[in-house]
């Protein structure tokens, strides 16, 4: 049985291996794009603009209180015609057909983003206000101020939450595999059907998502013991 998984012709390792490769692409592109969301939405959630405090709420609101399977079957079915409805306003009247990745990349970038919008801005509000006065105070530029406190702090207590996102955004990369993308999950189903296996590939996959997130862990708790360094702990 279990040379089913060794990387001969006939085994299905190297096909796992590559759908293990494929999900931390697909996690790193997601979870970069929903930093670029959670940071907007935090911005905007944190501004006295009442228009773009009322886009983000709507935004974290719908993407969180709908499933995960949702927002990629109404990316996957719509975002095509999304695409090409804008096309036609261009002049571009031929068909228009996101690849799965992409697909992927967006909706759990969305989702990540989501959740990372309210990790950003809790830790934006937990930088000491008396730090900010003070900068202003030395005369600091607000450029400067975001560059040597806010950015900095922000980082500091924000990085516990963007842990649990970035372990919520690899696993949200398994439900990826109903648009046909050969990640883990993907990949293991493929391989349960054709051998009659389901139990062999199905804890492998179990065992591959357990290292990836058991070295996330790892990754992230030495970023947090870097970013407190120096920092009196009570």
């Amino acid at each position: 049985m279990f040379e089913l998984l060794s990387f001969g012709p006939n085994g299905w390792g190297g096909q796992l291996l590559g759908g293990a490769a494929m999900t931390v692409a697909v996690s790193v592109s997601a979870f970069v794009l929903g930093l670029v969301f959670g940071s907007l939405g935090a911005s905007a959630k944190l501004s006295r603009n009442l228009a773009l405090t009322g886009l983000a709420e709507v935004y974290t609101t719908v993407v969180r209180g709908v499933p995960e399977l949702l927002v990629i079957y109404l990316l996957f079915f719509g975002g095509s015609g999304a695409v090409m409805a804008v096309g036609r306003v261009f002049g571009y009247e031929g068909y228009i057909e996101l690849n799965a990745f992409s697909i992927g990349v967006l909706a759990v970038g969305l989702i990540s983003g989501a959740y990372s919008t309210e990790v950003i801005r809790g830790a934006v509000q937990a930088v000491p206000h008396g730090q900010i006065e003070a900068a202003r105070a030395c005369g600091m530029s607000r450029w400067l101020i975001l560059r040597r406190i806010l950015v900095p702090q922000t980082l500091r207590y924000a990085l516990p939450g963007l842990g649990n996102v970035w372990q919520l955004t690899l696993k949200d990369t398994a439900l990826i595999s109903v648009t046909a993308l050969a990640e883990i999950m993907r990949v293991s189903h493929v391989a349960a059907g054709s051998t009659r296996q389901p139990f062999l590939f199905y804890t492998t996959a179990a065992v591959l998502y357990l290292l990836l997130t058991t070295v996330s862990t790892v990754a992230f708790e030495r970023a947090e013991r870097y970013a407190n360094r120096g920092v009196r702990r009570a």
